[in-house]
């Protein structure tokens, strides 16, 4: 079937028709013939064997049994009746159970023929049953016996309750399949015969009727490996043709102000880590390419001095820069911490939020269109049309992911070629997540913390223990300390976790009385005014103990904070458990983690507690997250087109990424517009692939 007959709207497929087309396109996203050949099995039952009555065992496994239906009778319940048929074999017998459909199951159901049954088992009272079991006869059953491995397909309950069953999904795929006997090939030979892979046709019949376990194993290789192929091709020759094609202003000297800052103003030596990003960094800008890179570095690792020289460069070409943050609070933040080191050196710095007054946005706006403003430090206000800069050459983007990608976009828009962007973040990607996500970023890693920086010691205690934490508390405040004190939140039941919650800080205002002891609260449901000043008083430290929810996850920078417990804790993730972590061990002090938590833990629980203990390395934290979670709940959904995964997995097929990676390096480099002849399988199917995909399209 060529690539032409894939692209056939769904309803012209025999057994479709407009009814069941509607459902497959709202439900699964099965718009085309291809949708339907990419939706794939997740689970296999294996069909070879039969049980005897007399062998089943109480798991709520799925059977398949041979045997004859002896009477059927009606059952009436409190709502509606249920339909109840005796089903026996020569060891022994079970009930098959109808909720629904009685009259078609009673006008097609033979007494005493061969029937073969399949479906899950309940146990009850000491004997069998069947609810809607699957059930053919065994004469028909016969004729199919070749497909041993059956085929799950997911489903939703809309789908089940229209009669669109497993079955009904697996005709038409199997119709689909018969109607177009082979499909164009889509890998080079070299591939092909390099890593003996299965042909695209003979894949795509044993993924979805295997004819054994080792040509199923054979088939899913050979389809993950294509995906991940096509991904990083995609990604790889964008970040080519990004340098070749998009150019980008030339930074041609490093001058006074970064100069005078270097010597005179940095308050430390930079680490190695530190210089050699900003070598990186450096080569980028003076290069006629647009840069667009990715700075990761774990919190406290210096990545806003980094931002802050590059925007230096910048001013130092006669260009201005700006830095955009997700929040007000952390706006605010970064727009303190850079105002003090720029003035020494005369570099002007505002900032733009939502709060800005009318009368000072027109001066700032006047200072930013005259180029008196150097660099100006913001929320989402940054890319409203009205901001005009007289020549903006750099634009550092805080904590990307938190932004979508049309509002990236607007950046690219404000000087006549797009400014350079560097994109910083404290959340750690594990390589193999980068490198499927931001494939066509350079990513540049801050991996040491700055001198005279402590490890926070974590420790894990259990609930019996909290006397001797809440003396631990007090010891601290002794010194001269703060604590934080946070309780999770899930949003599910906001009214007990602020139970939760008001009950904790109950029992924290008896262990820790007034006027000896001053306590905060920040929550969810105050105002944000409140918030602000309940954070200002901590900040300040009128407050010794801060009792939180998790609001004050992102960026809160209080270096006399050194001690941070976290209730509940099996009830965070891992990223975030390391993001609030990060929350004390600013000051030269020795920081501390509690995590306490409950007697009874899950085993993922018991690892995230054990990682935590073991780790501070963000990046290590980061590869167990994403074993226990998977990447779709790592990089929210804002990401989801980019990994929109039909048969591969990130972290279970990690190596076929890494293989699949290195074979698309080889093209590229070779060929990156597919021109050489044994590339055209390539140039066929990356056009039809990315055709009408307006998502790859976006800009980072």
């Amino acid at each position: 079937m060529d690539s032409k007959t894939l692209q056939t709207p769904i309803e012209y497929l025999k057994g479709v028709g407009p009814g069941r087309a509607d459902l497959l396109k709202t439900e699964l996203g099965i718009h085309r013939f291809q949708d339907l050949l990419q939706f794939f099995p997740f689970r296999y039952i294996d069909k070879s064997r039969f049980y005897k009555i007399a062998e089943l065992q109480d798991s709520s496994a799925e059977v398949q049994i041979i045997g004859k239906i002896t009477n059927v009778r009606t059952v009436p319940m409190k709502r509606g009746k249920r339909l109840v048929a005796e089903f026996e074999d020569d060891t022994g017998s079970i009930e098959l159970v109808w909720f629904r459909g009685h009259k078609w199951i009673l006008e097609n159901l033979k007494i005493d023929a061969p029937y073969v049954i399949f479906g899950k088992l309940n146990y009850f009272n000491g004997s069998f049953s069947m609810p809607h079991p699957e059930i053919e006869e065994l004469e028909k059953a016969k004729t199919k016996a070749q497909i041993k491995l059956q085929p799950v397909y997911p489903s939703t309950e809309k789908m089940s309750k229209r009669g669109i069953s497993n079955r009904v999904i697996s005709t038409l795929i199997f119709g689909l399949l018969e109607q177009s006997k082979t499909f164009q090939e889509t890998l080079p030979n070299n591939v092909m015969s390099d890593l003996k892979l299965l042909s695209k046709t003979e894949a795509l019949h044993n993924v979805h009727f295997p004819q054994s376990a080792e040509l199923l194993g054979k088939a899913q290789f050979r389809l993950k490996f294509e995906e991940f192929f096509y991904i990083q091709l995609q990604l790889l020759r964008k970040n080519a043709v990004h340098k070749i094609k998009i150019k980008g202003f030339t930074f041609q000297q490093v001058g006074d102000y970064f100069n005078t800052f270097y010597k005179s103003v940095l308050p430390f030596e930079l680490t190695n880590a530190q210089k050699r990003v900003l070598k990186e960094i450096r080569k980028d800008l003076g290069s006629n390419a647009q840069m667009n890179r990715l700075l990761q570095g774990d919190v406290g690792s210096g990545k806003t001095i980094v931002a802050l020289m590059t925007m230096l460069m910048a001013i130092d070409n006669g260009y201005q820069a700006c830095l955009m943050a997700p929040t007000e609070i952390l706006a605010t933040q970064h727009y303190e911490g850079l105002k003090e080191l720029c003035d020494p050196i005369g570099v002007e710095v505002e900032l733009l939020t939502g709060s800005t007054k009318k009368k000072d946005r027109k001066v700032l706006h006047e200072r930013l269109q005259n180029g008196t403003l150097h660099i100006l430090i913001g929320t989402h206000a940054l890319i409203e049309d009205t901001v005009q800069f007289k020549n903006l050459g750099l634009a550092v983007i805080d904590e990307q992911h938190r932004f979508g990608v049309a509002q990236r976009a607007k950046l690219w828009k404000k000087n006549s070629l797009p400014p350079h962007v560097l994109v910083m973040t404290a959340t750690p990607i594990p390589r193999t997540l980068a490198m499927s996500l931001y494939g066509d970023l350079d990513v540049s890693i801050i991996d040491e913390l700055p001198p005279g920086r402590k490890a926070i010691k974590t420790v894990h205690r259990y609930d019996s223990n909290r006397l001797k934490v809440f003396k631990f508390i007090k010891d601290e405040i002794d010194k001269g300390r703060q604590v934080y004190i946070v309780y999770p939140l899930i949003e599910e039941s906001a009214n007990f976790d602020y139970k939760d919650l008001m009950d904790g800080y109950a029992s924290i205002e008896r262990e820790f009385p007034k006027p000896k002891y001053q306590i905060s609260i920040v929550h969810g449901k105050m105002k944000p005014e409140d918030k602000a000043y309940e954070m200002e008083r901590f900040v300040q430290g009128k407050t010794q103990i801060m009792v939180a929810t998790t609001v004050i996850e992102v960026g809160v920078n209080v270096p006399n904070a050194s001690l941070m417990i976290i209730e509940s804790a099996e009830r965070f993730g891992l990223s975030q458990l390391h993001q609030l972590r990060g929350r004390v061990g600013r000051g030269a002090e020795q920081s501390y983690c509690v995590l306490i938590t409950g007697k009874k833990l899950s085993s993922d629980g018991k690892t995230r507690m054990e990682t935590m203990t073991a780790t501070n390395d963000g990046f290590e934290i980061a590869e167990v997250d994403l074993k226990l979670r998977g990447p779709g709940n790592l990089m929210g959904t804002q990401q989801s087109g980019v990994l929109d995964l039909k048969i591969a997995d990130l972290v279970k097929d990690n190596q076929i990424l890494k293989t699949a990676r290195s074979y698309a390096h080889h093209v590229i480099n070779a060929d990156p517009n597919f021109q050489l002849v044994e590339h055209k399988m390539i140039n066929l199917t990356y056009r039809a692939l990315f055709k009408d995909k307006t998502i790859w399209n976006y800009i980072s």
